[in-house]
């Protein structure tokens, strides 16, 4: 099973940017994205054996999940059930008979960490959700986390500690849900691998010069580790400032 994550960053936008040939291309059975910035019915998208589901923001233009997918799900959930959260349109549920997927789009702490309280809250009503269907069944997480976990997983970590994305609240709120049994899947097989990162600014040439940070990620289920075959980073797509994330799943 081929899954793919990828923060679009404007769906219509990218749209013009390669994401049709990068979608067609990869023949994924369940492709998701994040920061959609659109509500349905604002751009003619439909890819043949693909439905696709929306969570949009309530707010136009901003934030936004989606997922398209070959396979029937048995129910599809909006949010996380917390109305101070799931205006924002930022997770997407999708429940097949032998797993759930939960597409997810982490706030931004936000410069100065202006939105941290936000930010730290979202984690703990998040935590909680996939905690709960976790007992039911396994789960894999994806999406734009907004966190860099390790100094390995940003250019200049120094420089950027306390900032949004590399504060000490949001890397403990990543390793409280990864101890509560979550996997992250880049890091389980590649625990050493240097430069591999997800986003990059679009400032001062960070891309062409990999000055980037790893904030995407395939999460899932620790009783899933055995059918896990490879975690992927495909940091030559262009089309947005994040690069598109992937995971190889051995069916049951």
């Amino acid at each position: 099973m081929k899954l793919i994550s990828w923060n679009v960053n404007g769906l219509r936008a990218c749209l013009n940017k390669g994401f049709s040939e990068f979608f067609e291309s990869q023949q994924a059975d369940i492709f998701s994205i994040q920061e959609t910035k659109m509500q349905p019915g604002q751009a003619e998208i439909a890819f043949p054996g693909y439905q696709v589901y929306w969570n949009s923001a309530q707010k136009k233009g901003y934030s936004g999940t989606a997922v398209f997918s070959r396979r029937e799900p048995v129910q599809v959930r909006c949010g996380i059930g917390r109305d101070e959260f799931d205006g924002e349109g930022r997770v997407l549920t999708l429940e097949f008979p032998d797993f759930a997927l939960v597409n997810v789009y982490s706030p931004n702490a936000q410069r100065d960490l202006a939105r941290i309280e936000f930010r730290v809250a979202f984690e703990d009503a998040l935590r909680a959700y996939l905690l709960d269907l976790d007992a039911r069944l396994p789960v894999i997480v994806c999406g734009d986390m907004n966190v860099a976990r390790f100094p390995i997983d940003l250019k200049n970590p120094k420089p950027n500690e306390g900032n949004a994305g590399y504060s000490e609240p949001e890397r403990a709120k990543m390793e409280e849900l990864l101890q509560s049994g979550f996997t992250d899947t880049f890091r389980m097989l590649y625990p050493d691998k240097e430069g591999a990162y997800t986003w990059w600014s679009y400032l001062y040439q960070a891309r062409s010069r990999n000055i980037g940070w790893r904030i995407d990620y395939f999460l899932a289920s620790q009783r899933l580790q055995s059918r896990i075959r490879d975690s992927l980073i495909f940091a030559d797509i262009p089309g947005s400032d994040h690069c598109p994330v992937g995971l190889l799943l051995d069916e049951n």
